[in-house]
């Protein structure tokens, strides 16, 4: 039960975009079209996933016994940067269309907080093995969540009739917060 209880704390409650406030960055950036939202969110729940079994291993195994935990973001963040290189080396040769239209985001990847974050709580929550990657596995899909919603938003709005001074970003930031309100509403459900 405690899976589950992580898994819907992760995607609704406690959103990493719209409660935690980090990712927001490409989520800003990326969430224009619904291919590149849909693209950088699989390639974020890979990484995120991944990263985080990854560094739960190395934590317990390495840093804990060799007490040097203080290694622990460097250790992490050079973890995450050769994940990033891989799903980059993977995406250039499998969908090119893609990998052009991620554009720069695709390597920040490896500056988005939310797989360093996500990585770092999951060790301060103490979680398992199986929890962490639980974990890690919701927190990237409420991320995609969130990049999925904002980019079908902002693809609507393409097409509306705007004043001029609310088109572009001040909008994309108002129905951010328009989002971070409505996922603030599922607070209540744990």
């Amino acid at each position: 039960m405690n899976i589950v209880n992580i898994i819907i704390a992760n995607v609704f409650i406690n959103n990493y975009v719209f409660s935690r406030f980090l990712g927001t960055c490409p989520f800003l950036g990326v969430s224009n079209k619904m291919e590149t939202a849909t693209g950088m969110g699989v390639a974020v729940t890979f990484v995120t996933t991944l990263a985080s079994v990854i560094t739960f291993i190395i934590q317990k195994l390495i840093l804990e016994t060799a007490h040097i935990e203080y290694l622990q973001t460097i250790v992490f963040i050079l973890v995450i940067a050769s994940l990033v290189q891989f799903v980059e080396l993977v995406l250039k040769k499998t969908s090119p269309a893609l990998y052009n239209a991620m554009g720069v985001y695709l390597p920040l990847i490896t500056t988005n907080c939310i797989v360093l974050g996500v990585a770092i709580l999951n060790i301060q929550e103490g979680y398992n093995i199986l929890e962490t990657a639980a974990s890690a596995f919701s927190a990237a899909l409420g991320f995609t969540l969130a990049l999925v919603l904002m980019a079908s938003v902002r693809e609507k709005l393409e097409i509306a009739e705007i004043h001029e001074s609310l088109e572009g970003f001040p909008l994309t930031l108002i129905a951010a917060g328009l989002m971070s309100i409505a996922f603030a509403g599922f607070s209540g459900l744990m």
